[in-house]
């Protein structure tokens, strides 16, 4: 029969990595790309120092993205206030879905992004609703009917681009040139 064939090196063709920092579940490592993962607990830190993320669902069998303010709440699930009629509810209630947030600064070339991936659900309890109403994100747009979503962070993963040393390089974006 002889050998089996080899099994292909599944880091062949990645960039190498080189340790620096701490605290990620690969050691830390920054990929030679200026990526650092990052852990649970430091994106669900960075999560909670920014208003905004966008919701990642199916609309109509395509993807769609809509922003959102939110806040994290004491089981580190994401929660937004929307209203009750709104297509995002009948659209995530009971579905498995993804949000991102992120900040970056453009001049120093640096910055993150955190995703959460989980099932959302309508909080239908009344005591829960109270106690968001309380304590939950309060929507940016008025409304008489609000409801409030929880993604469940099911899975979490983030990374951080640790900014690159010296000036940005030009990116030529016109056509390819055709021959005469």
């Amino acid at each position: 029969m002889g050998e089996p064939p080899p099994v292909p090196d599944r880091h062949q063709g990645r960039p190498a990595l080189a340790r620096q920092g701490s605290g990620a579940d690969d050691g830390g490592m920054i990929h030679s790309d200026g990526f650092r993962p990052l852990d649970r607990q430091e994106c669900l830190r960075l999560l909670a120092e920014v208003p905004v993320g966008r919701v990642v669902y199916t609309r109509r069998a395509l993807p769609a993205v809509l922003p959102v303010n939110f806040s994290l709440d004491a089981d580190s699930s994401v929660v937004l206030c929307t209203s009750a009629a709104s297509d995002l509810v009948r659209a995530v209630d009971g579905v498995v879905v993804a949000f991102e947030a992120d900040d970056f600064d453009a001049g120093r070339r640096s910055g993150w992004s955190v995703v959460v991936t989980g099932r959302a659900a309508v909080v239908t309890g009344p005591a829960e609703h109270e106690r968001l109403l309380r304590t939950g994100p309060r929507s940016w747009m008025p409304m008489r009917d609000g409801v409030f979503v929880r993604i469940e962070a099911e899975m979490v993963t983030g990374r951080e681009l640790t900014g690159l040393s010296g000036p940005a390089e030009p990116v030529d974006t016109s056509p390819p040139k055709t021959p005469a």
